[in-house]
């Protein structure tokens, strides 16, 4: 787990999500605002987030629903010109998202210079975007054919919206997922963005694979955080940096701040 550190310079990173809004090609895109104006709002949220004190940023996609398996050309050529217009303004290590197609996620992090990507790499599950497959061999290659060697690789084992059709502990689904695929890191989710991840679950996975690094990936909030991280490896946070705490609201830099307060003074602690 030594790239951990080496990555983000901290124990327990803190990686934050900046949600793009609606992009050509979504139900919900903005025509009339248009292209610059996500642009404009990502850079809010950039600028609160590092403001705030967080380890790292992750891009994703979070408007586009409902979501695609295989997104469109559009949505990965917008995603690239927002961190484009925004690269001068990161301060912190960066990853990308693209929700849910592994092989574009990689293409955008090669394309931008991202570090990380996040995406559902492995299984088969009945889901609310339909039946939903994944080809991790084809997709692990793709990365080495666009020279993508370099981009970490976190594995989400438990997806939002879905579940594995083949019933299987999930102690099990770790350790081959680590043996067979090699991720860099597995990530812990609740149900959907923003469901606290179920600390048993966590505690499971970790304790299957104690050699790989393990994040807390939705729903990790002041009132958690310290039993998340007591367990975890490091927190992916998202809504809880938003105004009021929901999702679709620009990010907060007090609440933010005050997040990381108490990280910092668990690091310490």
């Amino acid at each position: 787990m030594n790239w951990l550190n080496e990555l983000f310079h901290v124990d327990k990173p803190i990686i934050a999500m900046c949600h793009l809004k609606a992009l050509p090609g979504d139900p919900g895109y903005d025509a009339h605002k248009g292209m610059e104006w996500i642009v404009e709002q990502a850079r809010m949220d950039l600028h609160a987030l590092q403001n705030g004190g967080v380890d790292a940023i992750m891009f994703s996609n979070e408007a586009s629903l409902p979501y695609l398996t295989k997104v469109e050309t559009v949505t990965v050529a917008c995603m690239a010109r927002v961190i484009a217009e925004l690269r001068g303004d990161i301060r912190v290590p960066f990853g990308v998202n693209v929700l849910w197609d592994p092989a574009a996620s990689i293409d955008l992090a090669v394309a931008t210079g991202g570090q990380f990507v996040r995406e559902i790499f492995t299984g088969v599950y009945a889901s609310d975007y339909g039946l939903w497959n994944t080809n991790c061999g084809e997709t692990i290659r793709h990365r080495q054919h666009v020279c993508g060697e370099t981009v970490r690789l976190f594995f989400n084992i438990v997806p939002e919206s879905a579940v594995y059709l083949g019933q299987r502990p999930v102690e099990d689904i770790a350790r081959t997922t680590v043996f067979v695929s090699q991720p860099d890191a597995l990530c812990v989710s609740g149900a959907t963005a923003g469901t606290e991840t179920p600390l048993h679950i966590l505690k499971r996975v970790k304790q299957a694979v104690p050699d790989m690094v393990v994040f807390a990936n939705t729903g990790v909030r002041l009132s958690n955080v310290e039993a998340m991280l007591d367990v975890a490896d490091g927190a992916i946070i998202g809504t809880t940096f938003k105004r009021d705490g929901y999702i679709w609201n620009d990010v907060d830099e007090s609440r933010v701040s005050e997040f990381m307060r108490k990280v910092n003074n668990i690091r310490h602690g």
